[in-house]
């Protein structure tokens, strides 16, 4: 009598387990996944819609990971996963785009970039929608009427960024699209006689460097001419004095601060 009753509690047991387990073929259900992209163009500062062309859908790769689990895949094209076998095991997920290539600086030379969580539910779809950015660092160089006027015989200006790469900003009214890393302006311009017959001189201006700019951010980095009883020169980063110095006493002829 004793072996049956701990033979019937051992199957009663067994029983109990089993109802707790997920069924085997609910661990290995899939559901389907279709992306839809969109590319923004705004940026930070201004919060406005910059000008550059804009890379078309099938330009942008894809990469899927497992979020809380052991999954990757790359894919070339998005649509070479929503074309395809667009299955996934139920879980956790996050999934990258990117369009162009952040170490290819220059003018129009935008990087999107755009990520999204998302879950799969077994035998259903799920609709991710991820935004595209940019993701550059954009910067430009303006100077002021009064620093033209002083600067009689024009200025030149130079944008240097971390990879090394250097372009020319003068007279540049479009944006230069870098890297999100430390970049410097250096620039000289031609002063303005304070002599009657002497020659004008060129003189070194003093350097400007940002060493944390953001992704998705437009800089732009003015030149002004203040005269109060010594000339001033003002730098100034999208609007925001951020540094001045005395043209006379600081600025000799070719002379680097």
């Amino acid at each position: 009598m004793r072996k049956l009753i701990t033979l019937a509690s051992f199957v009663a047991l067994v029983m109990a387990s089993c109802t707790n387990e997920t069924p085997a073929d609910e661990t290995k259900a899939k559901g389907s996944v279709a992306f839809d992209l969109a590319i923004e163009t705004e940026v930070d500062d201004t919060r406005a819609n910059v000008s550059c062309t804009t890379p078309a859908v099938e330009a942008f790769d894809l990469t899927i990971e497992g979020v809380g689990h052991t999954y990757s895949k790359h894919y070339a094209a998005i649509a070479e996963f929503n074309e395809g076998d667009n299955y996934l095991h139920l879980g956790n997920y996050k999934a990258t785009v990117a369009a162009g290539s952040l170490s290819e600086e220059g003018f129009d030379k935008a990087t999107f970039v755009g990520s999204a969580d998302f879950a799969v539910s077994a035998r259903e779809l799920t609709q991710v929608a991820i935004t595209a950015t940019i993701a550059n660092t954009l910067v430009k160089v303006e100077t002021t009427e009064a620093f033209n006027e002083y600067f009689v015989g024009g200025a030149e200006f130079q944008l240097t960024t971390a990879a090394g790469n250097t372009f020319d900003l003068t007279g540049k009214t479009e944006p230069v699209f870098i890297a999100p890393a430390e970049f410097k302006i250096t620039g000289t311009a031609v002063k303005q006689s304070v002599q009657s017959g002497a020659a004008a001189s060129k003189v070194t201006l003093p350097e400007y460097k940002m060493t944390s700019p953001a992704a998705q951010t437009f800089y732009t980095i003015k030149f002004d001419v203040e005269n109060a009883g010594k000339a001033t020169i003002n730098i100034t980063l999208n609007e925001t004095l951020v540094d001045s110095i005395e043209i006379d006493t600081e600025l000799n002829d070719n002379a680097t601060i």
